[in-house]
C-alpha cells in the first residue's frame, strides 16, 4: 500500500508539474501575442534566462505545431528537469515585482526606436534586404547580435479568426501585413491620405504646388550689381608685359626717324576764303534751304501691259476695291493685261495725274529740316508691365455649347450667377456660368438681335429683340422673393395717358404656351428692333430700330405703367445703339460717325462727341460716367473723356478686322474689344479722381479661342459683374468663358 500511495504521489506530481509547465508556456505565448508583439523582434530586450536556454524544444513545439511525441518513460526519466523547471516556474510566480521591472524594462528599451525611422529598412530586421520567402519555413526570421534566433511572432489564426476580426475589428481595413518584421501594422490616417494621393496620381506631400510661378532668375531689365562678384585677377593691377614691349619698339622708331610726327601747317601760304562772305544773309540762306522736287517713283509690275498672273485681281478684289473709298486704296488703276502692247489703250487719267503733280510740285511746300538726335526708347511711353496689372482674364475655362446658329448677344444677371445667350438659331438659352449648364431654353420663333439682363438686382428680368417686338422674360431662376417682385412689377396696370408715339408702340400681354415658358409681355414696334438697353433702376427700358427715312429710331419703355414714348422728333442720322448713364439723368445715343448725348431732364442735347470713325458699331458707358468707348467696323476704338474734349483722347488700332463689341468692367478698371479676327483685345484703363491726370490705357491680353466663320468671328463681349473674367461669344455657335 506505501508502495501504491508513493506511486500516486510521484503520478499526481507528474501531472501537475506537466499541468504547470503548460499553463507557464500558454500564460507566456499569450502575453507575447498580445500584450508585446514587438519584444519578439527585438533583439536588444530579449531576457537574460530566455538567451540562456535552449529555445530549438519549444520553437518547434509552438512554432511548427508539433507536440511532443516521447514515451511515458522519458518523462518519468526527465523529472529532475520538469522539477526545475516548475521551480523556476514558481520563482516567477512568487516574484512578479522582477517580471513587472523586466517588462517596464523591456518598455523603455522599445521607446528608443519610437521616433526612428528609416527608409530602406526596418531597424528591428537584421536580415536584410532579401527575399522574405527564404525564411516561409523557418520558425525564426533573422538572428540577434549574438547569434540567437528572432522568433517570429505567433499567428496561429485560421480562416473563422480571420473572418471575425474583419466583422468585429474596426482597424482591420487599414491593417497591413509586414513580411520583413512578421507583424501586423495599423496604417495611421496621415498615412491612409498619403496612398490615397499617390493612387490617385498627386503628389505625396499636401503643401507641395506643382504649379507654382517660375521664378524668373535672368530678366531683360539691366541691373547695377553683377551677376558673379568674382575678385579681380591679380595682373589687373600689374601693368602688361605686352603694352610694355609696344611702347618700347614705338619709341625706339620715333628717336631712330622710322615714324615722323604729324606734319605741321605753315600759316604762311594762302588759305581758302569764303567767296560769298559779302552777300545778303537771305539770298545765301534762300539757296541753301533749296531743295530739288521729289521725283515720280518708277511703275512697277502691276502697271505693265502684259503683268504676272499673281498681280492682277479677283473678282473679290476687285469688288473689294470698288467698295474702297479712293483715298484707301492701295493702287489708283485696276492692272488688266493685253496680248501686245498696240492693244493698250489710253490712259484716261493721264490729263488728271499730270494736273495733280503741278499741285503737288506748286502748292506742297518742302524744307530743310536740322535732324534732332533723339533716343529711340525716349519716344516710347513709360508703361507698367502687364503682371503689375493683374488681375485681368488670362486663360480660356468654359466653354457653352448647345446654340446652332450665330450667337449675336449675351448679357450677365447681376449676381453673376446666370448668363443668357440669344442666336440666330430663334432661342434664348439661360446658362449657369460656374457649371456652363443650360437650365432654360426658350423658343421666341425668330433670329435674336440682342438680349440685355435687368440691371435691378430685386427683380429677374430679360429683354429680348426679336424681329419687330421686344419680349420681357421672366426665368424664375432667383430665390421666390426676387421672382414676386418681378411679377409685381409687371402686373401693374396701364397708363391711360396717351403719350407720343404709342400709337407705333403695343403692348401685349403673352398666354399660353408663351406664358409657361416665362414671356409676359410682348412690346410691338413698327420695325425691327437691333438693340435694347436698359436703365440703371431696371424700370425703363430703351429700344433701337435703325432708319434712314424716318424719326421713329429709338423708343424709351416704363415697364411698370406700360407705356412708350419717342424723344425725338427729327432723325439726327442712322442710330447704331444707345446707353444710358449709370447715375445721372443722360442718355447716350450713337449714330453713324458721332455720340450725341442728352440730358433727359432740361430735354436738351448737352454735348457730341466725333468719334473720327467712318462707321460706329458698339459703344459702352464707364461706370464713373466720365468716360465712354465706342469700337467702328473701321477695326479702331475711340476712348473718349467727357471733361476733356468732345474728340477721342486715345484711338486703339489693334483689331485686323471690324469691331464687333465693347465693354466695360464694373468694379475692375478693365476694357474689352471684340472683333472679326477671332480675338478679344482685354486692356487695363485706370481712371483718376484727379482731373488733371489722364487716363493709363495698357494693353494687358489678347484672348483667342474663337473660329471664325463667314468672315464673322467674335460678335459680342461682357464682363462678369464681380469677377475679372470675361465672356464671348462668337459666329461659331459657341460662348467661352476666359478667367
Amino acid at each position: 500500500m506505501a508502495e501504491r500511495s508513493r506511486n500516486m504521489r510521484s503520478q499526481e506530481k507528474t501531472e501537475d508539474t506537466k499541468n504547470v509547465r503548460e499553463k507557464m508556456a500558454r500564460k507566456r505565448s499569450k502575453d507575447d501575442y498580445e500584450e508585446k508583439p514587438e519584444q519578439v523582434f527585438d533583439f536588444n530586450v530579449i531576457p537574460a534566462e530566455e538567451d540562456d536556454k535552449d529555445l530549438s524544444d519549444s520553437e518547434d513545439s509552438v512554432y511548427s505545431g508539433l507536440d511532443d511525441s516521447g514515451s511515458d518513460s522519458d518523462e518519468e526519466g526527465s523529472d529532475d528537469e520538469e522539477g526545475s523547471d516548475e521551480d523556476d516556474g514558481i520563482q516567477q510566480l512568487k516574484k512578479p515585482e522582477v517580471a513587472v521591472g523586466v517588462a517596464a524594462a523591456e518598455d523603455k528599451k522599445e521607446d528608443e526606436y519610437e521616433n526612428d525611422s528609416s527608409d530602406e529598412e526596418d531597424i528591428r530586421n537584421t536580415v536584410g534586404n532579401i527575399p522574405m520567402e527564404w525564411y516561409k519555413d523557418f520558425p525564426h526570421i533573422g538572428y540577434d547580435l549574438d547569434g540567437k534566433k528572432i522568433c517570429k511572432p505567433i499567428r496561429n489564426k485560421d480562416e473563422l479568426d480571420e473572418f471575425l476580426d474583419k466583422m468585429e475589428n474596426p482597424d482591420y481595413w487599414k491593417t497591413v501585413h509586414d513580411k520583413k518584421t512578421g507583424s501586423d501594422i495599423v496604417l495611421s490616417d496621415e498615412q491612409v491620405e498619403l496612398v490615397k494621393r499617390l493612387q490617385r496620381g498627386q503628389f505625396g506631400d499636401v503643401n507641395f504646388n506643382e504649379y507654382q510661378p517660375s521664378v524668373d532668375f535672368f530678366s531683360a531689365d539691366v541691373m547695377i550689381h553683377p551677376v558673379t562678384n568674382r575678385p579681380a585677377d591679380k595682373r589687373s593691377f600689374i601693368p602688361s608685359l605686352i603694352e610694355k614691349e609696344k611702347v618700347s619698339k614705338l619709341v625706339h622708331a620715333i628717336k631712330m626717324g622710322w615714324i615722323k610726327p604729324r606734319r605741321v601747317d605753315d600759316d604762311s601760304k594762302g588759305h581758302c576764303y569764303d567767296l560769298w562772305a559779302s552777300e545778303d544773309s537771305s539770298i545765301l540762306a534762300r539757296h541753301r534751304m533749296h531743295l530739288p522736287a521729289p521725283k515720280i517713283p518708277l511703275p512697277g509690275h502691276q502697271e505693265s501691259y502684259n503683268p504676272p498672273p499673281e498681280y492682277l485681281f479677283s473678282d473679290e478684289e476687285r469688288a473689294l476695291w470698288e467698295q474702297q473709298d479712293p483715298t484707301d486704296r492701295k493702287l489708283p488703276f485696276l492692272p488688266m493685261k493685253f496680248s501686245s502692247l498696240r492693244q493698250v489703250p489710253a490712259f484716261s487719267r493721264f490729263i488728271h495725274e499730270r494736273f495733280e503733280r503741278c499741285l503737288d510740285l506748286y502748292l506742297c511746300p518742302r524744307q530743310r529740316k536740322m535732324r534732332v538726335n533723339v533716343n529711340p526708347e525716349d519716344l516710347i511711353p513709360k508703361l507698367p508691365k502687364p503682371k503689375d496689372l493683374q488681375p485681368f482674364p488670362t486663360t480660356q475655362s468654359l466653354v457653352y455649347r448647345g446654340h446652332t446658329g450665330l450667337v449675336r448677344s449675351i448679357s450677365v444677371s447681376p449676381s453673376g450667377q446666370w448668363l443668357a445667350s440669344g442666336s440666330d438659331d430663334g432661342s434664348v438659352r439661360f446658362w449657369e456660368v460656374c457649371s456652363s449648364r443650360c437650365m432654360k431654353t426658350v423658343q421666341v420663333g425668330g433670329a435674336v438681335k440682342n438680349v440685355s439682363w435687368n440691371p435691378n438686382p430685386s427683380v429677374c428680368l430679360l429683354a429680348v429683340a426679336v424681329n419687330s417686338m421686344v419680349l420681357v422674360l421672366s426665368p424664375s431662376l432667383a430665390d421666390r422673393q426676387v421672382v414676386s417682385s418681378s411679377e409685381q412689377l409687371l402686373v401693374s396696370q396701364q397708363e391711360t395717358e396717351i403719350m407720343e408715339g404709342l400709337g407705333n408702340v403695343s403692348w401685349i400681354e403673352a398666354e399660353g404656351e408663351e406664358q409657361c415658358q416665362g414671356i409676359r409681355l410682348k412690346i410691338q414696334h413698327p420695325k425691327a428692333v437691333h438693340q435694347v438697353a436698359w436703365h440703371a433702376r431696371g424700370d425703363y427700358l430703351a429700344s433701337v430700330m435703325p432708319d434712314h427715312s424716318s424719326h421713329l429710331q429709338v423708343f424709351i419703355h416704363q415697364i411698370s405703367r406700360r407705356r412708350s414714348q419717342n424723344p425725338f422728333r427729327k432723325n439726327k442720322g442712322l442710330v447704331q445703339c444707345v446707353s444710358f448713364h449709370p447715375v445721372r439723368p443722360y442718355f447716350f445715343v450713337a449714330t453713324q460717325r458721332s455720340v450725341r448725348i442728352y440730358n433727359l431732364v432740361k430735354q436738351e442735347m448737352t454735348k457730341k462727341l466725333q468719334a473720327n470713325s467712318k462707321w460706329i458699331s458698339s459703344m459702352a458707358v464707364h461706370p464713373g460716367g466720365d468716360h465712354v468707348i465706342c469700337g467702328s467696323y473701321d477695326c479702331r476704338l475711340s476712348w473718349f473723356d467727357l471733361d476733356l474734349s468732345t474728340k477721342p483722347y486715345k484711338m486703339l488700332r489693334h483689331h485686323k478686322k471690324a469691331v464687333r463689341g465693347v465693354a466695360y468692367h464694373r468694379l475692375y478698371p478693365l476694357f474689352a474689344s471684340a472683333s472679326d479676327d477671332g480675338s478679344v483685345i482685354v486692356c487695363h484703363g485706370t481712371v483718376y479722381n484727379d482731373l488733371l491726370q489722364n487716363p493709363l490705357i495698357v494693353p494687358v491680353k489678347v484672348l483667342r479661342g474663337h473660329v471664325p466663320t463667314h468672315d464673322l468671328g467674335v460678335l459680342d463681349v461682357t464682363f462678369h459683374p464681380t469677377q475679372p473674367w470675361i465672356f464671348s461669344s462668337g459666329a461659331d455657335a459657341t460662348i467661352r468663358l476666359f478667367t
